[in-house]
């Protein structure tokens, strides 16, 4: 199963934000996380979203419209970019203007990798998120780089620390991409 998708338009504030009444998901996770390469395996199209090898390219909130279904908002990554703490503080107030005061959020999508133990950033989002009481659920990426006899811990610690549901993805094999569909689809019902 895979939905078409398209890539709409680039906004750096909220009221840059395109006017849909579709259900969205932002995407929340630190720099190379995988969340252009989770938007590229929903779609079945590796050049949808620019992936790269560089941490800190995402600077934009880029909206992403899947079959007119839903609608996928990458955002910048968290806890690290080369740029200037000026240009760091105005994401931030772009970013909380935007996760705060956009209608048509269903739920935020938080991203850990599933190589690494869960970071202070990550725990500081999920923080700030639960005080302002936001739906979120997590998705664990890049869990094909990890044995199989790990997934069970990951996924158990990841559900100890963090509230909501947390579901294992992998871009690399696209193994978990028909039942993140499903799940969304149905988040939007």
């Amino acid at each position: 199963m895979q939905m078409k998708a398209n890539f709409i338009i680039s906004a750096e504030k909220l009221s840059q934000c395109p006017e849909f009444n579709l259900p969205e998901f932002p995407l929340l996770g630190r720099s190379n996380v995988g969340k252009s390469s989770f938007i590229n395996a929903l779609a079945n199209n590796k050049k949808l979203a620019k992936t790269s090898n560089t941490p800190g390219k995402t600077r934009l909130i880029n909206f992403f419209n899947f079959a007119d279904t839903f609608m996928v908002a990458d955002l910048p990554g968290y806890g690290y970019a080369k740029v200037s703490k000026e240009t760091q503080a105005r994401w931030q107030k772009h970013l909380e203007e935007y996760l705060l005061n956009r209608k048509q959020i269903k739920s935020l999508i938080q991203f850990i990798d599933a190589r690494h133990d869960i970071q202070k950033n990550d725990y500081a989002m999920r923080e700030w998120v639960e005080a302002y009481k936001l739906p979120i659920f997590t998705v664990v990426t890049k869990i094909d780089y990890v044995s199989k006899n790990k997934h069970a811990a990951i996924i158990s610690n990841i559900k100890q620390n963090f509230s909501g549901e947390v579901l294992p993805f992998s871009a690399q094999d696209r193994r978990y991409c028909e039942s993140m569909i499903e799940y969304l689809t149905d988040l939007c019902k």
